[in-house]
């Protein structure tokens, strides 16, 4: 599964956080967000299937907006 999103996560800090969170919550085998991007893309890939709600709600109890980007 490969799964990516739209945030606002926009700090290095914040970028560190939420991937250590989201990797100690599901199993994942990459987990990224590119502070560059207008977007603040966070990409998921796992050997599982992750419902992407399950990982907006995640981000969203962190205190971050996150959508499925488009």
């Amino acid at each position: 599964m490969i799964g990516i999103f739209r945030t606002n996560i926009s700090t290095v800090r914040d970028k560190t956080s939420v991937i250590n969170a989201i990797s100690a919550q599901f199993a994942v085998n990459a987990c990224s967000v590119d502070i560059e991007d207008c977007d603040k893309v966070l990409r998921i890939i796992s050997p599982q299937q992750l419902a992407e709600q399950v990982i907006i709600e995640f981000v969203t109890r962190l205190g971050f907006y996150c959508d499925i980007l488009d």
